[in-house]
């Protein structure tokens, strides 16, 4: 079965949600044998794939390249696309053309925006024209040059209060999901609670009505420090470390076919 807005929504409740973020098309294919829900490509392909300090430099070009790679894997999994930095921030006209780029072009099947109440009009009006929505809130990474650095959300009395607007904001625009990304665990759990719509957590504690995480961390393959709430499932950079050095001694060695 392909899961779709519909699907998606509908778990709200009954049982978590599974996501995932995937670039290519043997990554998606895996974990859409493991059956997840969705797929994010996410503009982490920046820093998790292509070098980058940042999710900044990520272009729109970039993720319908990425975005279409995955869709080809035909996944039941719902297909999300990342809106880049800044397009989301450039007129609507602008914004519609990149996300009918997505989605005719690499065939998303919805797009991600990250932002909260200030984005609901566009949000709106998107989902008016027929592009399904997921929000983002919490930690912005498109915005780490503003932010300095990255850290919890949701400690402050104005957080709170701005984290659970911008939530209701982005549901009442019409979102069928939000990824909440750093938020205090309790006050994940109370956003979760006041919205009719799932609440996506990464780094945000166990009460939210799904899980999402790097494909990279969770399979041990990120080159570097990943965050601390990240749960190993794999250590696949040291097996593959290990074919590698195996697949070298054997042609020093003259043992290869």
């Amino acid at each position: 079965m392909n899961k779709n807005v519909q699907f998606i929504t509908g778990l709200k409740g009954v049982r978590s949600i599974v996501a995932v973020t995937a670039y290519d098309t043997i990554i998606a294919t895996i974990a859409d044998r493991a059956d997840v829900d969705l797929i994010l490509v996410g503009d982490s392909v920046g820093t998790t794939l292509l070098g980058f300090d940042s999710t900044i430099p990520v272009t729109l070009d970039m993720m319908v390249h990425h975005t279409a790679a995955v869709v080809r894997a035909k996944t039941s999994a719902m297909v999300v696309s990342d809106i880049p930095f800044p397009v989301a921030h450039k007129s609507f006209e602008t914004l519609l053309n990149s996300c009918s780029r997505l989605m005719q072009l690499a065939g998303a099947g919805a797009v991600k925006i990250e932002g909260g109440a200030e984005m609901a009009d566009k949000v709106s009006k998107l989902v008016n024209a027929g592009i399904p929505v997921v929000g983002h809130i919490g930690l912005l990474p498109q915005r780490y040059h503003v932010l300095g650095g990255y850290r919890k959300y949701g400690k402050s009395a104005t957080d709170k209060t701005d984290l659970i607007n911008d939530a209701k904001f982005l549901q009442d625009a019409g979102a069928f999901a939000i990824v909440g990304e750093m938020i205090d665990a309790e006050l994940a759990a109370k956003i979760s609670k006041s919205i009719d719509i799932p609440l996506i957590g990464i780094g945000c504690g166990s009460s939210c009505d799904g899980q999402i995480l790097v494909s990279t961390d969770l399979l041990g393959l990120t080159q570097g420090k990943i965050p601390s709430f990240v749960k190993k499932y794999a250590d696949l950079s040291q097996s593959i470390e290990q074919a590698f050095k195996n697949y070298v001694d054997d042609v020093i060695g003259n043992k290869t076919n």
